[in-house]
């Protein structure tokens, strides 16, 4: 991996400043591909949206009555929209990198979706909700059949409970050397701490395998 890829290098980037605009710098020499992933209605979308130097690309429906018996709302009864293919961002980090962000839909359903956007990722941002540990098992278990290295970060919802991290590792499993940190998905210093993590992380992988 690229020593441009550094943790430095995400938390000085900002909306807008990166690239000069829509487009990618011609200097740009290198891109990242990395997934924002979780179960339903975990704030993908909203971290996608945080990060994004470019207005992000989404792809929202409204939900229906006809979709409630397969998307739950319990936790999240004032949801109206949902991801029915993904979520797109863009945030570069030098004039030589820049990172690509997919958001992926987070019901079962779109499981084919899911793993055609994983082709090609470096790793992925697993997101979870402590009021819905439980839901983040099927997604885990994509990333890692998927061989994608990845970091969790727990969305800090308003009203949702706090648990210590010990009991969070324990409750979804993950190895010790798994990143687990704690983000506001609404704010992006948080945001990019919790992607920090994950490039941090794969930078350790890649220099371990060199």
């Amino acid at each position: 991996m690229d020593s441009v890829l550094s943790s430095e290098s995400v938390a000085a980037s900002a909306p807008g400043t990166g690239a000069g605009g829509m487009y990618v710098r011609d200097s740009v020499r290198q891109s990242v591909k990395l997934l924002i992933v979780g179960h339903f209605a975990v704030g993908k979308t909203t971290l996608v949206g945080t990060l994004s130097e470019i207005r992000p690309l989404r792809t929202e429906e409204r939900m229906t009555q006809a979709g409630a018996p397969v998307d739950d709302l319990s936790g999240v009864p004032d949801k109206t929209h949902t991801t029915v293919a993904m979520d797109f961002g863009r945030l570069t980090l030098s004039d030589r990198l820049v990172l690509y962000l997919f958001g992926t839909p987070g019901q079962g359903r779109f499981k084919r979706l899911w793993e055609d956007l994983a082709r090609g990722a470096l790793g992925a941002l697993v997101l979870v909700d402590t009021r819905r540990l439980d839901q983040s098992f099927e997604i885990m278990d994509l990333v890692e059949r998927h061989g994608l290295p990845y970091a969790v970060a727990v969305n800090a919802f308003d009203g949702a409970p706090v648990f210590p991290e010990e009991e969070v590792r324990e409750a979804l499993d993950l190895h010790p050397a798994t990143p687990l940190v704690t983000c506001d998905a609404r704010d992006r210093a948080s945001s990019a701490r919790a992607l920090i993590a994950l490039v941090d992380h794969l930078i350790a992988l890649d220099r371990e395998a060199s």
